[in-house]
């Protein structure tokens, strides 16, 4: 009796399955999300039939196991590895994702620049000829002797020229143009990405090389295709930033082989993706002095202290409704301290259009950010400009109290390498940072945003 073939629909945001076409998720509930799949059933007599004796599983004590020693690759860029965990472990399937021209093939060729002068690299595009790559690694100055390209969609003949060749890394670019020629489906599609990442897991655990995978978004800025594909791979690499803009921040989404709160930051030149050393430095330069609406703030991006810098713009509004926008900080967590400082603090913005943006097009949601918002909304409000020396960060309630927030004492060491005279921090955490810091910088704790604000214009 002939296989059977049929057709369910499968969310390629949670990897929910259904009989029917739907334009809502219902796990999910997000829109247009339901991608056909086609599958082959075997009929009942074959289902029916007695498995075949598999060779004996043998399982191991844990105590017994001895732990191998994690053998890293060092990328040549400081700024990679500290996203990585140290460097690109041998065997580990990394997925790298970012928003169309804002340097993921950039940065893999300058990753094939440091690495192949010591080792065999094979470069995989699905996307660009032999020419394109060419002339794009003569721009970027590579010219390492280990760099292989090939040119191919078919995932089984490339997985087959791993096995023979036998490269120190592979990188593939990208996933979705991948094609698994057992399959009906057309490539990109949820059936293709999967089973494409599978076999090239399946590769790089058991060959032990590591494999980098280039991955699409989509129009909402989340990584295309199943849900599942993050779960197969080991790190899931992200690049953020606006495309006209100079710099991209790299973040880990995921990595088992080490921390996911670390960035890097890079500048984009015309040799490629630069490493900023001191992002701290770079985002607040050209600060415009004594001017309403600036105020500088301290989040922590992993174990890395950094200092941004935030514009706010409170002007009447010509409309009924006034406006509110916000660039790099969350819209809705701008709306409660507008709500707050009105209510709270006695600032009302009820007439008022209200603008935040983060300088330097990045990203931050950190809830000490929130002090740094409220003063430089207050500040353009009042149309008073805050002293140029002075930084404030700290996490503010729906009571109008400014609630502490953790590492505050590297923050502010971070603030008084970079020349700032005087921190506004909140008053719980003026017990935690030592004396001698105390001494350095003058530390003012304080619990309302009103003191807040008068602690920044004194």
């Amino acid at each position: 009796m002939a296989s059977k073939t049929k057709s369910v629909f499968v969310c390629e945001n949670c990897g929910c399955e259904s009989p029917k076409w739907l334009g809502k998720c219902p796990s999910c509930g997000e829109w247009n999300t339901m991608q056909e799949e086609v599958r082959v059933t075997q009929p009942a007599a074959a289902a029916q039939k007695p498995a075949k004796p598999t060779a004996a599983l043998r399982s191991y004590p844990l105590s017994q196991i001895k732990p191998d020693t994690e053998l890293r690759y060092t990328t040549g860029m400081e700024e990679l590895d500290r996203v990585l965990g140290g460097g690109i472990v041998k065997g580990s399937l990394v997925l790298l994702s970012g928003d169309p021209g804002i340097g993921k093939s950039t940065i893999l060729l300058q990753v094939c620049r440091a690495l192949g002068s010591a080792m065999d690299v094979l470069y995989v595009s699905g996307e660009e000829s032999y020419h394109q790559i060419k002339l794009r690694a003569d721009r970027l100055g590579v010219t390492a002797a280990g760099i292989r390209l090939l040119c191919e969609t078919d995932v089984q003949a490339i997985c087959d020229h791993i096995l023979q060749q036998t490269p120190g890394l592979v990188i593939i670019d990208s996933i979705q143009t991948m094609n698994h020629t057992d399959l009906s489906s057309s490539p990109g599609s949820i059936t293709q990405v999967r089973e494409s990442t599978n076999l090239l897991m399946r590769t790089a655990k058991s060959l032990s090389i590591p494999i980098i995978i280039v991955g699409h978004v989509n129009k909402d800025g989340n990584i295309a295709g199943p849900k599942v594909l993050e779960h197969i791979v080991d790190a899931v690499l992200y690049f953020e930033g606006e495309r006209n803009l100079s710099f991209r921040i790299l973040r880990a989404v995921k990595n088992r082989y080490g921390s996911t709160n670390e960035i890097g930051v890079f500048e984009m030149t015309d040799c490629g993706l630069q490493e900023v050393k001191n992002p701290s430095e770079a985002l607040i330069a050209g600060r415009p002095k004594n001017t309403p609406g600036t105020c500088v703030a301290c989040v922590m991006e992993g174990s890395r202290p950094l200092l941004a810098e935030i514009q706010g713009l409170v002007t009447p509004t010509s409309y009924g409704n006034p406006r509110r926008m916000s660039n790099g900080f969350d819209y809705n967590r701008m709306a409660m301290l507008i709500a707050v400082l009105e209510k709270r603090g006695g600032y009302y913005f009820n007439s008022m259009d209200t603008y935040i943006n983060i300088v330097g097009g990045m990203k931050l949601d950190e809830p000490a950010l929130d002090l740094t918002i409220a003063m430089a909304l207050v500040s353009s409000l009042k149309d008073y400009a805050l002293r140029d020396d002075v930084l404030a960060f700290g996490e503010i309630g729906l009571a109008g109290e400014i609630r502490a927030v953790s590492h505050c004492e590297q923050r502010i060491k971070e603030a008084a390498r970079l020349g700032f005279s005087k921190c506004i921090v909140p008053k719980h955490n003026l017990r935690s940072i030592s004396k001698s810091m105390q001494q350095t910088i003058e530390i003012v704790g304080v619990r309302t945003i009103r003191e807040a604000f008068e602690a920044l214009v004194t």
